[in-house]
């Protein structure tokens, strides 16, 4: 555990409370005259020396400066002050929605088609920033279920588009993102297009469907084997007792396609048409998962520092 700084000012920010720690930086709750209620992230003290940790931790609010969108966490300001390396951004309401999918997947296809375009409209921001997100999972987006609104989160590994070799801060051959969710394509470690952000997505529609993932592997090692040498399980076997209509299965199926030119033409076209796929009217929707509890306000930014 790193130095606490609740009840610290750091830059002008009353830090109220820790909400999560990560491997390079800490998130608290802070209050600001102006701002009001942000999330505050701190570099930890010990890697202020790190060029490397400083330069991604740059990187990751310069990126997200550039992206602006309704669901988008905002970036407001990244700063130094006594000698500690801060980054804040707008306070989210609302759960991760890695939480929220745990409890309630498989989801009412009706709310998969509200979430899923409101993350193909923010990943498309993000694209027509001249960025790849690189790390598009459920615990890098909040989402409120009582206002259905969404918002994407985290650019720690985003790159850009015109990003060259000797700009890189990770090694070729060693591939960034979460293996569940990264495209084949992405695992040899090379740059990636948009169009692994676009499997990333359908492989979140696939878990919010069905409450599973494309591929069963037992551990990282088996996963990566799966990735590189087998097709994700079709859809409608995914779980026994739910079935899709042939065009939400086709849909999810090419976004999941083992070459990036077979997937759709952006991400916007893929979450449009597996909403069209969803509204046909008399589709089968699989029941929702029994109500749980909710969970702590505080608990739910995890996802601002998790890398």
């Amino acid at each position: 555990m790193s130095e606490n700084f609740e009840g610290r000012d750091i830059a002008g920010y009353a830090l109220r409370q820790l909400v999560g720690e990560g491997g390079t930086a800490v998130v608290y709750r802070a209050e600001h005259p102006s701002h009001g209620t942000v999330a505050f992230k701190l570099l930890k003290p010990k890697l202020r020396q790190e060029r490397t940790a400083v330069a991604r931790f740059t990187r990751e609010a310069d990126f997200g400066k550039r992206v602006v969108h309704p669901n988008v966490i905002r970036t407001i300001e990244i700063g130094q002050a006594d000698g500690l390396h801060y980054l804040v951004m707008e306070w989210a309401l609302g759960e991760l929605l890695e939480k929220y999918a745990k409890r309630k997947a498989p989801l009412p296809p009706a709310e998969v088609a509200h979430v899923m375009e409101q993350l193909g409209a923010a990943v498309k921001s993000v694209h027509d920033a001249g960025l790849v997100h690189r790390d598009l999972k459920p615990d890098n987006a909040m989402y409120d279920p009582d206002t259905g609104v969404l918002k994407l989160l985290d650019f720690g590994i985003a790159a850009a588009t015109d990003t060259t070799q000797d700009e890189r801060l990770t090694r070729a051959g060693y591939f960034v993102g979460t293996l569940m969710y990264v495209a084949p394509e992405a695992l040899s470690g090379e740059l990636v297009t948009p169009a692994a952000d676009q499997y990333s997505l359908a492989t979140i529609a696939y878990l919010l469907l069905t409450g599973v993932l494309p591929y069963l592997a037992k551990n990282p090692r088996e996963m990566f084997t799966q990735l590189l040498s087998q097709p994700p399980i079709a859809l409608n076997k995914a779980k026994a007792g739910l079935t899709f209509s042939e065009a939400v299965e086709r849909t999810v199926m090419r976004g999941l396609s083992r070459q990036p030119t077979e997937r759709f033409a952006d991400v916007v076209a893929f979450t449009t048409a597996l909403a069209e796929a969803i509204r046909v009217p008399g589709e089968a929707a699989p029941a929702a998962a029994e109500p749980a509890g909710e969970s702590g306000l505080f608990s739910k930014m995890r996802g601002l520092f998790r890398r």
